[in-house]
């Protein structure tokens, strides 16, 4: 199966053109699956600390927008995050999925929130409850984690136990040092015996917030595969989902 991760600025005004070199992308390289970054269809909202509504409601409508136009140019499997309000009109960030065969297909809500200079998410929105469910999203089985949650292993543990190929994690994250969050997906690509999937969220350095950009694919023992570069932001892998299936039984996987 062929993946595709990215990193990604998304500052409206350079939408266009990444799109663009995206689609023709992902259309010559014969991708299946395109993971993006982490709410990535509009300008990083909780950079600022004041929350504003109106501005929620314009980000929403904007990933609405997006995901249905990119949809509709490529034939692979989309997964993300995207700002909504759920039924209680509350403010969340959620996994999804899309296709053109299913639509939109709505994920667990982001549950761990930092709260911190550049990335104010506790107060923009509110955390979703820590369960999650892998789902089918075509040939393969697939865990969603959303940024943060990379951190809490139990996820990856959990999803490894419900037979998922990929763990999928959109992320919006400056550096933690060199290889901080890329130790981060290869223990969970180990725990929980699938291949680890990560799109970012880019900056240049001299633009706020700090991004930092890396995307990466590894395999079920922690291997690095490919990962993204500002030279090259898009990158496609060929994996294998019977080598995810075959790890669940070897060490450590199989502890209970």
């Amino acid at each position: 199966m062929k993946v595709t991760v990215c990193q990604w600025d998304s500052r409206p005004e350079l939408f266009e053109a990444q799109l663009q070199a995206l689609t023709a992308h992902c259309i010559a390289a014969g991708s299946e699956l395109l993971l993006l970054p982490e709410m990535p269809f509009d300008d990083w909202l909780a950079a600022s600390p004041k929350v504003d509504g109106e501005r929620w409601a314009v980000s929403i409508q904007r990933h609405l927008d997006s995901l249905t136009r990119l949809s509709a140019l490529i034939s692979a499997s989309v997964i993300a995050s995207r700002p909504l309000l759920d039924a209680a009109g509350i403010a969340r960030n959620r996994a999804l999925y899309c296709n053109a065969v299913e639509g939109l297909v709505d994920g667990h809500d982001k549950a761990h929130l930092p709260n911190e200079e550049g990335y104010w998410e506790a107060q923009w929105y509110q955390s979703g409850k820590p369960e999650r469910a892998a789902v089918q999203v075509g040939a393969c089985r697939v865990g969603t984690l959303i940024c943060s949650e990379l951190w809490f292993l139990e996820h990856a543990r959990s999803y490894g136990q419900q037979q998922a190929q990929l763990l999928c994690v959109a992320r919006a994250t400056p550096s933690l040092g060199d290889d901080v969050w890329l130790a981060a997906g290869q223990t969970a690509a180990v725990v929980a015996g699938a291949y680890c999937l990560s799109s970012n969220q880019y900056r240049p350095e001299d633009v706020a917030p700090s991004m930092a950009g890396n995307g990466w694919v590894i395999d079920p023992d922690g291997t690095l595969l490919a990962t993204t570069t500002a030279d090259e932001p898009f990158v496609t892998v060929a994996i294998d989902l019977t080598y995810a299936d075959a790890a669940k039984a070897t060490y450590p996987r199989y502890l209970r």
